[in-house]
């Protein structure tokens, strides 16, 4: 690889921007593929290219073309993990952070009531215990961050929501009923959301599985989430949780 391909693949690396070193197999040249941009020595024609970003999108390295095909491409892809960010150290984020961990998810749990927040009740994970809003600013949601409030508190889950919503998350979704998202959408919006922002809110959060229990809710948000990053349309159920 030369250096300045080398230095441009590092950079992107470091900024946490998924890109695919795409070699081709005949001649060994070699080119970064970003979502919205091609650097190096050759730019796959229009069908590779698409090909190629499709193993993008997926997280997969892999090969494009068949194998006598003198132009066959290897892709290899360097992404940043999937983060999954929950405000709220409840009971059903107990069952929500072990099933994204193991769906690839780097995940980071936020809640300042320290009886809550703690090693024992989520052993192996992040924790943050200041302010939800100062946390998510700090932690700067980005296009591969998932973030979910499950407080019930509009004191917790507003102010996170508000950081959350005003970024590039691909997903924000909050539990509750819809009588409750109703009131939380008016003070939202008196917060000075757009009816933009607010409609990328998933809430009640989670698929219409007809969810009870704490790791059936579980479920329902996970699979959702993955759904909307996979770019599958979904809905959200009538189950959430509480007033």
């Amino acid at each position: 690889m030369k250096r300045p391909l080398l230095d441009r693949l590092q950079a992107a690396r470091a900024a946490k921007v998924p890109v695919a070193l795409v070699t081709d197999m005949a001649s060994g040249l070699q080119s970064l593929v970003f979502a919205d941009a091609v650097h190096g020595a050759f730019t796959p024609d229009d069908d590779r290219l698409a090909a190629v970003r499709s193993l993008l999108a997926a997280d997969r390295s892999g090969h494009v073309g068949d194998e006598d095909d003198d132009t066959r491409l290897f892709v290899n892809v360097f992404s940043p993990p999937l983060r999954l960010i929950v405000v709220g150290a409840v009971h059903i984020a107990q069952s929500l952070v072990p099933m994204a961990a193991l769906a690839g998810f780097a995940v980071t749990v936020i809640d300042p009531r320290g009886a809550f927040a703690t090693a024992e009740r989520f052993p192996g994970v992040v924790l943050r215990q200041d302010w939800p809003d100062e946390a998510l600013s700090d932690l700067a949601p980005d296009s591969r961050t998932a973030v979910v409030t499950l407080t019930h508190d509009p004191k917790l889950d507003d102010p996170a929501l508000l950081v959350a919503l005003r970024s590039p998350a691909f997903y924000v979704g909050a539990l509750g009923s819809r009588r409750t998202h109703a009131l939380r959408c008016e003070r939202l919006r008196a917060e000075g959301l757009g009816d933009a922002e607010i409609g990328r809110l998933h809430a009640p959060v989670g698929l219409p599985i007809g969810a009870v229990s704490q790791a059936e809710i579980a479920v329902s948000v996970l699979a959702q989430l993955v759904a909307v990053r996979r770019g599958v349309k979904v809905s959200s159920p009538a189950t959430g949780k509480g007033e």
